[in-house]
C-alpha cells in the first residue's frame, strides 16, 4: 500500500517585470512624483498627531487667555485708572508668555526629526529638500497665525466688555490681533529656521528663549553712562519692546513703533530659513 502523494501548493509565479519604454525594467504599481500638495498633507498629518503639537498650543491658549483675563478682573478690582491708555495693551502679558510655547513648537517641528531619523523617510518621500521646508513653514505658520489671532481677538473682546479704557481704532484692533498673530507665527519660523540649522531641540530652544528675553534683562542692568546708546537699543529692539510696540505700550518711547515691528521680524526670519535651506541642502541627514 503507497501513501497518497500529498498535494503541492501552486507555485507562486514570479510577477513579470513591468516592460520599460525604454527598455530594462519600471516598476507596475504607478509612481508618480511628489508635488507640493503631497508634502503640504504630509506635514499637516505629521504636525497634527504628535503630542508636543497638542501640548505646546495648548498651554500657549491657556496662558492667553488666563492672563488676558486675570490682568483684566485685577485691573478691574482695583478701579485703577486707565486714562488714555486702551484696553487692547493688556493681552501683551499673555501673548509674550504664550510666544514661549510657539518658540519651542517651531523648533520641535524639524528638530525633532533629526532626533528620532524620521528625517531620512521625509526626504526619501520627497527628495526636494526646499519643497520639505517650504511645506514644515507654510503648515506651521498657518497654524500658530490662526490660533494666535483668534485668542488674540478673543482676549481683547473680553478685556473690552470687562474694562472701561480708552476705545480703540480700528487700526489699533488690527494691530493688536492680525498684527500679533503675524508677528507670533513669523517669530516661530525664526525657530523653525534656527532648529534646521542646529538640529538639536534643546539646544535651539535655549538660544531663543535667549534672544527673546536676554536682551531686556542685559540692559535692565547696564547702570554705567558709557553704555547709555547700547542699553537705549537693546530695550527698543528686544523682542518683548517690538511686541508692546503693535499693542501701542511699548517700553521705550522711541524705537520701533506702528508695524515697524513686524518688518524686522520678518527680515529676522527670512534669513533664518535661508540658512536652513542652505544647511538642509548642503549638509548630509
Amino acid at each position: 500500500m503507497t501513501t497518497p502523494a500529498t498535494p503541492q501548493a501552486p507555485q507562486q509565479q514570479p510577477q513579470a517585470a513591468w516592460p520599460a519604454p525604454g527598455g530594462g525594467y519600471a516598476s507596475p504599481i504607478p509612481v508618480r512624483a511628489p508635488t507640493f500638495g503631497d508634502a503640504l498633507a504630509s506635514e499637516w498629518t505629521k504636525i497634527r498627531s504628535v503630542r508636543s503639537t497638542m501640548w505646546t498650543l495648548g498651554v500657549m491658549i491657556v496662558l492667553m487667555l488666563a492672563i488676558g483675563l486675570l490682568s483684566a478682573f485685577a485691573v478691574a478690582a482695583t478701579d485703577a485708572n486707565l486714562g488714555d491708555e486702551p484696553v487692547l495693551s493688556l493681552g501683551f502679558f499673555g501673548v509674550l508668555l504664550g510666544s514661549i510655547c510657539v518658540i519651542t513648537l517651531g523648533v520641535l517641528t524639524i528638530s525633532s526629526e533629526y532626533g528620532t531619523g524620521m528625517i531620512r523617510t521625509t526626504l526619501t518621500a520627497c527628495p526636494s529638500r526646499g519643497r520639505v521646508l517650504t511645506a514644515k513653514a507654510t503648515v506651521f505658520f498657518l497654524l500658530t497665525f490662526v490660533i494666535t489671532v483668534v485668542m488674540a481677538t478673543l482676549v481683547a473682546g473680553l478685556q473690552t466688555v470687562i474694562l472701561d479704557g480708552a476705545p480703540a481704532s480700528g487700526t489699533d484692533w488690527l494691530r493688536a490681533t492680525v498684527g500679533v498673530g503675524l508677528y507670533i507665527a513669523t517669530l516661530g519660523l525664526l525657530s523653525l529656521g534656527l532648529g534646521a540649522i542646529i538640529r538639536h531641540s534643546a539646544g535651539a530652544i535655549t538660544i531663543m528663549i535667549a534672544l527673546v528675553l536676554l536682551p531686556l534683562v542685559l540692559a535692565m542692568f547696564m547702570f554705567s553712562e558709557s553704555l547709555a546708546d547700547l542699553q537705549r537699543a537693546l530695550f527698543e529692539y528686544s523682542i518683548p519692546n517690538q511686541l508692546g510696540a503693535l499693542y501701542g505700550s511699548a517700553i521705550s518711547n522711541s524705537g520701533p513703533s506702528g508695524w515697524e515691528p513686524l518688518w524686522i521680524i520678518l527680515g529676522a526670519a527670512a534669513v533664518a530659513l535661508a540658512g536652513a535651506f542652505v544647511s538642509l541642502d548642503r549638509r548630509d541627514v
